[in-house]
């Protein structure tokens, strides 16, 4: 509606002088011409907005002004009062902090529209981790947005996963902390190199931008970074990319993050049923590809198709939920690891002589 458009404009320019009317009509989703029409109507409602040519020009309010258009309603009050995830708080030590923020805004509250707030927090509860994990906060998560909120430089150190059950190795990386991200209750670190260094195996890779120092943007798990130091030499500030946007980089990266996870192609014949079941125990990324590549039905209505998967390890695991609907052609190591399960599950199955003896009797019995 106009009306909360207008309450808007008139904030970002008090909050923001020298928004330009591009800059204006982005954050407002709306046109330029629209932006200039409503700085008129706003001028007419006795609010004095002023644009000003200029190298340091765009849209300022008059020296002194401040509106009065801060009184929250309602139900902006529920959203900010849902806005935080305790947990996610309590990970980054900022749960006393978020409390005493809360406890000052309940205190400028109108009576009507602080039980609204309160009444939010019993209603809705926004839990993080996933099912069957019990949450634990990495040890060094406080540290590292420390630096995320100081723009430090720091030098993380972070063990590298080896492949297929290979042991872990550690490296070193001087980096920009841009951001953190809870993903399924997974913390991750979004920061671009300071320097040239490669790729490294279980980051999400990218090109970033090119006069970006170092050039690259690279994702890390909190729970793997091991050590957290400041950059050699004296504490040292970078100057944040003002462009940067965390939930659209995000947004971006995180299916390309997946896929480069995946460095095993495993072969495999499935059923009716564990083609069906695939995805409950696939990661979708690898689902979406496997399926791309699916053949036909054969005679016997089994497809083929090649799996991505992070190791050979990670695809034992996940497709022995499939006992015998799934059949791994590929690789012969993987395929070995099944056929020994098998005879393991099969000698551990093996009926006693009196159980064999009575099906037997009964097989007898039934053909009489």
């Amino acid at each position: 509606m106009r009306a909360a458009r207008l309450i808007r404009m008139a904030l970002l320019v008090q909050s923001n002088p020298g928004l330009t009317a591009a800059a204006l009509a982005r954050e407002l989703d709306v046109s330029e011409r629209t932006v200039i029409r409503d700085a008129q109507a706003l001028q007419e409602a006795g609010i004095p907005v002023r644009s000003e040519r200029g190298r340091t020009g765009g849209y300022h309010l008059a020296p002194g002004y401040r509106t009065r258009l801060t009184t929250l309603h309602p139900t902006e009050a529920e959203t900010l009062f849902l806005s935080g995830l305790p947990s996610a708080l309590r990970d980054l030590g900022l749960s006393d902090a978020a409390d005493t923020a809360r406890l000052k805004l309940t205190a400028t509250l109108l009576p009507s529209v602080r039980a609204a707030a309160e009444a939010s927090v019993r209603r809705f509860h926004l839990d993080a981790p996933a099912w069957f994990r019990d949450p634990s906060a990495p040890e060094l998560l406080p540290e590292l947005a420390r630096a995320v909120w100081s723009d430090w430089i720091v030098e993380l150190s972070y063990a590298r996963p080896g492949r297929d059950g290979s042991p872990a190795s550690a490296v070193s990386r001087v980096v920009e902390p841009y951001g953190l991200v809870l993903k399924a209750g997974t913390w991750y670190v979004v920061a671009r190199l300071r320097d040239r260094a490669g790729d490294m195996a279980g980051d999400m890779a990218g090109n970033g931008n090119g006069d970006a120092p170092g050039g690259g943007w690279r994702t890390y798990r909190v729970d793997r970074v091991t050590a957290l130091a400041p950059a050699p030499g004296d504490r040292e500030v970078f100057v944040r990319d003002a462009d940067f946007d965390l939930a659209a980089h995000w947004q971006d990266r995180s299916h390309e993050f997946a896929r480069a996870l995946l460095r095993t192609t495993v072969t495999v014949r499935l059923t009716s049923w564990g083609l069906g079941r695939l995805p409950a125990v696939v990661d979708g990324a690898a689902v979406e590809d496997a399926l791309a590549s699916a053949s036909a039905p054969d005679a016997d209505g089994l497809v083929t198709l090649a799996l991505p998967a992070e190791s050979e390890d990670v695809a034992y695991d996940q497709l022995a939920r499939l006992g015998a609907d799934v059949e791994v052609l590929a690789p012969a190591s993987l395929r070995a690891r099944f056929r020994e399960r098998a005879g393991a599950l099969a000698a551990l199955y093996r009926p006693e002589p009196k159980e064999a003896a009575s099906g037997e009797a009964s097989g007898a019995r039934g053909q009489r």
